[in-house]
């Protein structure tokens, strides 16, 4: 067995509750690029899922939950994916009184370093949603040709069909962390009013992600304003449900017209 394995040799593994694990990161980063300005052309909300939350109890027994955070659109910062699951391990040897201590503390961390109000919902493992099955046109069997894999909102098109009320969704959403560089994967769902986008364009747009890095939230604001502004449309929604890494998921939903999410928790997650 050889013995220079370097994967996670440096890895921080904190013992106990840490506040100051978590690394916020100004959304005007990416909203500058975008020229969003103030007030955004979308409200929304990014819903995170924590799968590996776990505490001690004053006897010292564990506790687990599944944690559901909400973090809104108009917040200042996003929170570093990478930092938010080291902030979250630090739960594992800590003691809290009861699950209300947990949601407290959580809801205390993540408003100051977000910016904003955040909900949180613990859930026990046996009672979290089931998935849900997506609806609309699902595009990823359409038969195109593809060459290129980074964003470009001219590859998005309208038809010729009068105004309509439609949704599309893809399971082909590929994106890079930059931070890590590791891959993201996601189903992204679109529910719009005008002229018929061309499932076709969509599907080459979708997949044009592919190379592209940037965190989550930022892709799915950035899908959104290309189609709103590609193709004028009369009402948006976009609404991207990732797979989870290091037992977290990130599901950013961006919205001019609807403020309830359409649903929650998709069959690969």
């Amino acid at each position: 067995m050889t013995n220079n394995i370097e994967l996670g040799e440096n890895a921080l593994y904190p013992e106990n509750y840490d506040a100051s694990l978590l690394e916020p990161i100004a959304r005007s980063l990416s909203r500058d690029s975008l020229q969003l300005t103030s007030p955004l052309p979308f409200d929304g909300v990014d819903i995170w899922t924590g799968y590996e939350l776990s505490w001690l109890t004053s006897s010292g027994k564990p506790q687990v939950a599944i944690a559901e955070f909400e973090f809104l659109a108009c917040s200042t910062h996003i929170v570093e994916s990478k930092s938010f699951k080291y902030y979250l391990n630090s739960f594992n040897q800590t003691v809290f009184a009861d699950w209300s201590a947990v949601q407290e503390a959580l809801i205390k961390d993540l408003q100051k370093s977000s910016g904003a109000e955040v909900k949180v919902t613990l859930f026990a493992p046996d009672i979290f949603d089931a998935p849900t099955a997506l609806t609309g046109q699902h595009v990823d069997d359409l038969d195109v040709s593809i060459n290129k894999y980074v964003p470009d909102k001219n590859l998005l098109a309208t038809t010729s069909e009068p105004v309509v009320n439609d949704r599309l969704f893809s399971h082909l959403l590929k994106s890079n962390c930059p931070v890590t560089g590791q891959p993201d994967w996601a189903s992204v769902w679109v529910e719009y009013s005008g002229m018929k986008i061309s499932p076709e364009s969509f599907l080459r747009y979708v997949i044009s992600y592919r190379q592209h890095q940037d965190f989550h939230e930022n892709c799915v604001e950035r899908i959104f304003c290309d189609i709103a502004q590609q193709c004028s449309t009369q009402s948006l929604s976009v609404y991207a449900r990732y797979t989870r890494r290091g037992g977290l998921d990130i599901n950013p939903f961006r919205s001019d017209s609807k403020r309830e999410l359409p649903f929650r928790r998709v069959a690969r997650q």
